[in-house]
């Protein structure tokens, strides 16, 4: 058996390359949608990829099943579980609990295992040649390393209402389900810390059934359900914006996109003409420079691992759009853009440099330090707004800060006094980056960036309420 786990850092999101070296054969797991990593992989290993299977529809990736299939004639292996609306819109061969089906030598038997969402399934793996026995578990975003998977996201993302209850007393009966496997099985979940489909997700790649029965916490409430649907549904992440499109796009029959596309550089009167036509602008150098001058009226969205998921709270599927980006970073940008479905880009302009040249000036963000906010505290005429998560706020936060998520500023706008002085600060100055563009985009003058953020306050010994 070959095996291999392909990881995207930037949505912490795994999928698996399964092959039987014997029959030159191999399965895809989830595939990302920047599919020739996986034809890389079967050409190095002289192997056909002959099927593709999901766990679940996804929500905060857009999936490269269909892309894949079509480029290389495999099958779709997909649940039919669920029930009424959670059924895949395209052919494919639908998968039920119970069913089995051969990759060459390798058997892939179907679990149902609902709770995150109701047509998720797992997938147990024999290796035949070598054992009668299971070997690995394809959880999904049903087990993770440390956590399983959250069941509010229909709710608080696709607007299902009631869901989130529901999903959480399945969650509990696939855990007991879980719970009696051999403790020997590998665990391969579909997701690493740092993805906003669970709370508490391991940095670690795979685990164990056993393991997870000791450490993950869900394992912990074996005879307590309402204690087990109590902390799973509490203190989510706010799920991303742009997982409600996702949801949709991974179940209709879409348009496909085979290949990574290549951008168009703008020239500065191309680039002027698309921006005074309100076309957004996305400036995705560090925030360090990004302070330093940037183009005024556009987001600063640095192009690290959270690019994409910034860029989905955003931008809408619907406008077109432009990058700030060097040339040799346009792969990268474009691939994780198109991981999550954003595909208008309009072009891109390499430096900040081409507004000089068309004869205009470039603002400097107002960033302080944490001495200079102290001072400014003392004001009764300064608003400051803590830009983190809800859980994060909770958990300890300057007394007397509002807060206004920076996914949802844009449309909490009215939550900000434009006659007052603002700071607005996150945990340690991304966020901020990004909420500060977006004031400064929409008419707020008098703002201050404190970047150094939650994490400084705190390193630095000053103290935080939790009420």
């Amino acid at each position: 058996m070959y095996f291999q786990h392909v990881y995207d850092k930037s949505l912490a999101q795994a999928s698996y390359f399964i092959g039987c070296q014997k029959a030159g054969v191999a399965i895809v797991i989830d595939p990302k949608r920047d599919v020739d990593t996986y034809l890389e992989i079967a050409t190095q290993n002289k192997m056909k990829i002959t099927h593709i299977a999901e766990t679940h529809i996804h929500a905060d990736f857009l999936s490269g099943s269909r892309e894949l299939a079509a480029l290389t004639g495999a099958q779709l292996y997909l649940s039919d579980e669920g029930g009424d609306g959670w059924l895949y819109e395209f052919p494919h061969n639908g998968l039920k609990d119970g069913d089995s089906f051969m990759v060459g030598n390798l058997k892939f038997d179907v679990l149902h295992t609902p709770g995150h969402t109701p047509e998720s399934i797992s997938f147990l793996l024999t290796d035949t040649p070598a054992s009668p026995e299971p070997v690995m578990l394809f959880t999904g975003d049903f087990v993770f390393v440390g956590d399983v998977g959250r069941p509010d996201l229909l709710e608080k993302a696709a607007g299902v209402v009631g869901t989130k209850e529901a999903g959480a007393k399945e969650m509990y009966k696939s855990v007991k389900r879980f719970n009696a496997l051999p403790d020997y099985i590998q665990v391969w979940p579909g997701h690493g810390a740092g993805s906003a489909c669970g709370k508490a997700l391991g940095a670690v790649p795979s685990s164990t059934v056993g393991y997870e029965k000791i450490r993950n916490w869900a394992f912990q409430y074996e005879r307590d359900e309402n204690g087990f649907i109590k902390y799973l549904l509490e203190d989510q992440p706010e799920p991303p914006k742009y997982f409600a499109m996702m949801k949709k796009l991974n179940k209709v029959d879409r348009p496909l996109l085979t290949e990574v596309p290549k951008l168009k550089k703008l020239s500065a009167d191309e680039f002027k003409s698309a921006f005074d036509k309100g076309i957004k602008v996305i400036d995705t150098r560090l925030k360090t420079e990004f302070a330093e001058g940037f183009i005024p009226g556009t987001y600063n969205i640095q192009g690290n691992n959270s690019f994409a998921t910034w860029c989905g709270w955003i931008l809408s599927y619907e406008e077109p759009f432009i990058l700030i980006a060097d040339e040799g970073k346009l792969d990268d940008l474009t691939r994780k853009l198109m991981r999550i479905g954003l595909d208008r880009i309009y072009g891109y302009v390499e430096s900040v440099s081409v507004w000089q040249t068309l004869g205009n000036q470039l603002e400097k963000a107002n960033v302080i330090t944490e001495s200079e906010f102290k001072q400014i505290m003392q004001s009764n005429h300064t608003q400051y707004v803590d830009l983190r998560g809800e859980a994060e706020y909770k958990s300890g936060h300057i007394k007397g800060a509002d807060h206004v998520f920076v996914g949802t500023l844009e449309k909490n706008l009215d939550k900000i006094n434009k006659d007052q002085q603002v700071v607005v600060f996150c945990q340690a100055g991304d966020r901020s980056s990004i909420g500060y563009s977006i004031l400064a985009r929409n008419g707020f003058s008098n703002i201050k960036n404190y970047s150094g953020g939650m994490s400084e306050w705190i390193n630095k010994g000053n103290p935080v309420v939790t009420d």
